[in-house]
């Protein structure tokens, strides 16, 4: 390790070239001495080669490795961490920006007390005009996590640790804990933070340090895979007790009708996934997975939002994801100006 760097900021990115020059933009204007950025990108077949030649002659302190083949988001961003020399590292995200400042804020707490920094963000719709929930993790203090507090830490941080943004983490913890398990989850940084054994010391920022661009992920349209089994899957695989692992998920989301309702009502679930998970399944339980599957999508959107609406203020990026699915374009316009989304 190269001792003079403090903090490696590892990118993995696959085909977001129209992205992730703004993202490396914002972080560049903050750089400083002790600070590089990694970027490992998947064998993209955009232009994010091109855009990233470029970057890089302008910005040698950045250190570009382009793959021979995808090997998928979690083997990658491991990558970027074994490519890394600082002595921490932050798993920066290849489409969101960093706010300013933020850079000093993170460097001023990883001082060799904290095993584990977990920054907050803000959430934007895509074109970021749109505030759509001022922090994720929901807290207007800092936290602090010590021996002892892995429960407490796993119920008031893993949801928002869907964001691998938020891991600032030792480098070398990251490699002696396992990772390879985790590839193909999505997830592999919940899966290095939560194993055994727990890790021990931990600092949570609560003032937004990044905005995220809801909405682009590069799983969106296999997002009924991966919240109906490959997140409960993962969360459900730790050594916590089951209704602590309830509090984050239940075992088995897709067996909740209200839960596949949801998901037809932003278009994620319709026949194919049905026959795909349900047709083989025994008793009424398929009977009404195929109904969900095949009712209105247009009218379950509409219920939802409406639903949903009640409580807009605690519900908006699910109200987005609703309002943004709705395939008829009249109605579209009508339930963005009703919901301001």
């Amino acid at each position: 390790m190269t001792s003079e760097i403090k903090l490696s900021i590892c990118i993995a990115t696959f085909n977001r070239g129209r992205f992730i020059g703004e993202t490396l933009n914002t972080i560049v204007t903050e750089m400083c001495v002790g600070v590089e950025m990694v970027v490992v990108d998947g064998a993209s077949t955009d232009d994010t080669f091109e855009r990233m030649t470029e970057f890089v002659a302008r910005h040698p302190f950045v250190r570009y490795f382009r793959e021979p083949h995808n090997s998928g988001i979690d083997q990658d961003f491991d990558k970027a961490v074994s490519y890394a020399q600082g002595e921490y590292v932050w798993l920066m995200t290849d489409d969101d920006l960093m706010i300013a400042g933020s850079l000093q804020r993170v460097l001023a707490v990883i001082d060799g007390r904290y095993e584990l920094v977990i920054v907050n963000s803000e959430v934007r719709n895509p074109d970021l005009t749109q505030v759509l929930n001022p922090r994720l993790l929901d807290t207007a203090t800092d936290l602090e996590f010590g021996e002892g507090s892995s429960r407490s830490l796993f119920v008031e941080t893993a949801r928002a640790l869907t964001f691998i943004g938020s891991v600032v983490i030792r480098r070398d913890l990251w490699l002696a804990r396992q990772r390879s398990n985790y590839y193909g989850s999505l997830f592999v940084h919940v899966g290095v933070i939560f194993q055994s054994p727990p890790i021990a010391r931990v600092r949570v920022l609560a003032e937004p340090v990044l905005r995220i661009r809801y909405g682009v992920a590069m799983w969106t349209p296999r997002s009924f895979d991966v919240w109906m089994y490959k997140w409960p899957g993962l969360i459900w695989s730790f050594g916590y007790d089951e209704s602590t692992k309830a509090l984050i998920t239940r075992k088995e989301p897709w067996r909740s009708p209200m839960k596949l309702f949801h998901f037809r009502s932003k278009n994620a679930y319709s026949i194919a996934e049905y026959r795909k998970n349900f047709a083989t399944l025994p008793g009424a339980y398929r009977a009404i997975a195929f109904i969900i599957s095949v009712f209105p999508r247009s009218l379950a959107n509409v219920l939802s939002v409406v639903y949903l609406s009640i409580g807009r203020t605690q519900n908006r990026t699910s109200l987005y994801d609703l309002v943004h699915a709705q395939n008829w374009p009249p109605l579209r316009k009508m339930m963005q100006r009703w919901t301001h989304l």
